[in-house]
């Protein structure tokens, strides 16, 4: 308990940044030595500023907010995992500037397991949502799925996860106990309650602008690499992929169409040489990873059976193909009435397994 109380506490020393925290850490070797080394020390260290020796001018009262932080943490089911704590990722000590304290709620053992990251534009295409939910479905039986919860393709990563009961990280821009984006509640409860929701922020902390670039490197950090699914030439995604390169990770991107400015992120990566990912097996080859339970055939077509579904519903959703087809084509090579397959597709959409889009089209959702 005391080693966690010195990480947390020198943590909430207003003003003292994460480089801050590091070169006093460094300098002095550990969090207590750091809180107990007194005024007249902390003025030798260089590269410290007064300010920052001033937040730490109290060292009881930083003690006594890191007990306030640690006792909420209980009530609310969340833990804090030091630097210094086995529990803490081995892959994320590699990176230049480790968040010193991780604040997680849920199943902790994930940060052990082997992760992806999957991440691109919150504004995308129903073509890049509906490839991120299949990278997902199709990786997450071997890896860990991580991301962002944002809206758009961090949402289609976990909910993909989730879709094959398998394993999937959100990390946040936030404290663990503010919801963000409000819109994906229902899945900020489902990773909560089925995989990890972690933070570098305690609790409290909202959800300002700065902090999604600083979030965006634990992404990169905990994950073998980083696959890039639709992003614009400037996007928080494409820094992501710095990121990982920095680390010495993977890049993945994922191709769209050539006169899409939403794929312009994901052409100019694979200009730069990130690997080509048109399906999950890209990644396992590059990664050097066997697959445990790849998703193929019966078992994960579109990800659900379709037994209980009406049968000629089934059979129109054979003819129904990825790529946008009208209804009237649909009634021509079906054989059904105008009115039943008006019928029959609102019944699909139901299901999730297709989407109806503009000019009387419809194609499969590819879940």
């Amino acid at each position: 308990m005391a080693a966690i109380l010195d990480w947390v506490s020198l943590c909430l020393a207003p003003g003292l940044g994460l480089t801050g925290f590091w070169r006093l850490v460094e300098h002095l070797g550990s969090p207590d030595r750091v809180l107990g080394a007194g005024l007249q020390n902390l003025h030798k260290i260089p590269g410290i500023q007064a300010r920052q020796i001033a937040a730490l001018s109290s060292p009881e009262r930083l003690w006594q907010r890191g007990r306030e932080e640690l006792d909420l943490l209980k009530t609310k089911g969340c833990l804090a995992i030091a630097y210094s704590d086995t529990a803490y990722p081995p892959l994320l000590r590699q990176i230049a500037d480790p968040p010193p304290v991780l604040y997680v709620t849920g199943r902790k053992e994930l940060l052990a397991t082997d992760c992806v990251a999957i991440v691109g534009s919150r504004a995308s295409t129903g073509y890049g949502r509906r490839t991120a939910f299949s990278l997902a479905r199709n990786l997450a039986p071997s890896l860990t799925i991580v991301s962002g919860l944002a809206l758009g393709i961090d949402t289609e990563a976990h909910s993909g996860a989730l879709a094959v009961k398998g394993d999937t990280i959100a990390v946040l821009g936030c404290g663990l106990d503010v919801v963000y984006p409000y819109q994906n509640r229902r899945l900020y409860e489902s990773v909560r309650d089925s995989g990890l929701l972690l933070s570098e922020y305690p609790l409290g902390t909202t959800p300002d602008g700065f902090r999604f670039p600083a979030r965006n490197r634990i992404i990169a950090g905990l994950s073998l690499g980083v696959i890039v699914v639709e992003a614009a030439r400037k996007s928080g995604s494409l820094i992501t992929a710095q990121m990982a390169l920095d680390s010495g990770r993977e890049v993945f991107a994922v191709p769209g169409q050539v006169d899409s400015f939403k794929s312009e992120g994901t052409h100019w990566l694979l200009k730069q040489g990130a690997k080509l990912v048109q399906s999950a097996e890209d990644v396992f080859e590059e990664l050097r990873f066997d697959s445990r339970r790849p998703c193929s055939g019966e078992d994960c077509s579109q990800g659900k059976s379709f037994a209980h579904i009406d049968p000629e519903a089934a059979t129109l959703l054979g003819f129904i193909e990825p790529y946008p087809q009208l209804r009237a084509t649909l009634m021509q090579i079906s054989g059904f009435s105008p009115a039943r397959v008006s019928e029959l597709l609102f019944l699909l959409e139901l299901e999730g397994c297709i989407e109806m889009l503009p000019g009387d089209a419809v194609r499969t959702t590819n879940r």
